[in-house]
């Protein structure tokens, strides 16, 4: 039996464990059915029926781990996916099934899903659920896999963040997983330090990237009085990390202040694919112009060069006034499997076409997003890996 996470002195990497790429292997995705209609006002109907076509595609190469509200959002989520040929007639019944999670039970299965009654107040788990560490060789003393819980505040914008905080350490908790939730000593005090997963991206050997805006401005700020040294040790200590590329800023129309995973994604240990807009009147074009260029100038934790491949944007998507963050970056990598945003766009042939070529032993599908974008987030945002 494994020793409980408050047994355990040292950091997650003094004890061997890393932030695994996101390729690597997975036993399931995490995701959050949706249920906040403030995150999509005017569009929330077609939305369920956005994260049931995901749900399809997950469900054929790995376990889903859905997270719902209550028995009431349990119920609307299956009759969903029944309805949309993901689960069959029967997954509808509820009555026969095992005991609540509060007694810390599994969660209920139907098939390759798996229902979680856990109250949220959104669904973007990239952010507010756990972010997995593994340890490539267990003992009897250290399992395989743990988590870390870090703090959520809702991007230090928004107020509706109360049942979101405890999420990742309820996840790690249901799971029975070693939990660990990083603190930091500021100005003589302790406190819980902020972070979200679409602001950092790993190779899993040892690199990460992530953005100034993001993690050191004063807008949105996320830990007052943290500097980047301490980010560093913490990414060391935490994930296992040694080297860290700091870009500057992310893309127009982003409400997190500069996530990266709008932006570069790893795709290899060593590749990395970048957001691109090649028109100089675009608002994306200068910041996504630096970021190609740091990148290009930016090596390894063993001081490799990458290999940086261009990502074109889609044409500028808004609604209601509102230019929204749309990038073919925010893909998410399944078990054989890439599931990339799609616009309605010329760009989304060229996208696609890309990703094939970074992905050649992955089936890469486009999963249309005009819509759901109107929620600020994508493919990426939605969505939390659970190594294998």
């Amino acid at each position: 039996m494994a020793k409980s996470p408050e047994k355990f002195a040292q950091p997650p990497a003094a004890l061997g464990y890393r932030m695994p790429a996101e390729w690597e292997p997975h036993a399931a995705t995490w995701i959050a059915w949706p249920q906040n209609r403030a995150d999509w006002p005017g569009k929330f109907e077609a939305i369920p029926w956005i994260y049931a076509e995901i749900v399809r595609h997950l469900a054929r190469v790995e376990r889903v781990e859905i997270v719902v509200n209550d028995e009431a959002a349990e119920r609307k989520a299956r009759e969903v996916l029944v309805r949309s040929h993901v689960l069959p007639e029967r997954a509808i019944d509820t009555s026969k099934r095992q005991p609540r999670h509060g007694q810390g039970k599994p969660g209920h299965h139907a098939g390759n899903i798996r229902f979680w009654q856990i109250p949220t107040n959104r669904g973007w788990l990239r952010d507010s659920g756990p972010i997995f560490v593994r340890r490539d060789a267990p003992s009897r003393e250290l399992p395989a896999l743990a988590a870390t819980a870090w703090r959520f505040n809702a991007w230090a914008k928004y107020k509706d963040w109360k049942l979101d905080a405890p999420v990742g350490a309820e996840i790690a908790r249901r799971l029975k997983l070693p939990l660990w939730q990083p603190e930091l000593r500021v100005n003589g005090e302790h406190h819980r330090v902020v972070l979200e997963g679409g602001s950092i991206e790993v190779n899993g050997r040892g690199t990460l990237i992530t953005t100034e805006e993001c993690l050191l401005s004063e807008v949105q700020q996320r830990n007052a009085g943290v500097a980047r040294e301490h980010l560093e040790r913490l990414f060391a200590d935490y994930f296992g990390v040694e080297k860290v590329i700091w870009l500057e800023r992310g893309i127009a129309g982003d409400d997190t202040h500069g996530h990266v995973d709008d932006i570069a994604r790893f795709v290899g240990p060593r590749t990395v694919v970048t957001a691109y807009e090649p028109d100089p009147a675009d608002a994306n074009h200068e910041p996504l112009s630096d970021n190609f260029r740091w990148l290009k100038k930016s090596s390894d934790q063993s001081g490799m060069p990458l290999k940086v491949i261009k990502l074109p944007m889609p044409a500028p998507v808004y609604f209601e006034g509102q230019r929204l963050p749309a990038s073919y970056a925010n893909f998410y990598i399944a078990n054989k499997l890439v599931l990339a945003p799609t616009f309605g766009d010329v760009q989304d042939r060229v996208a696609l076409n890309v990703l094939s070529t970074v992905f050649p032993d992955r089936e890469v599908v486009g999963v249309y997003c005009r819509d759901f974008i109107w929620g600020l987030g994508a493919l990426h945002c939605m969505t939390q890996q659970q190594p294998a």
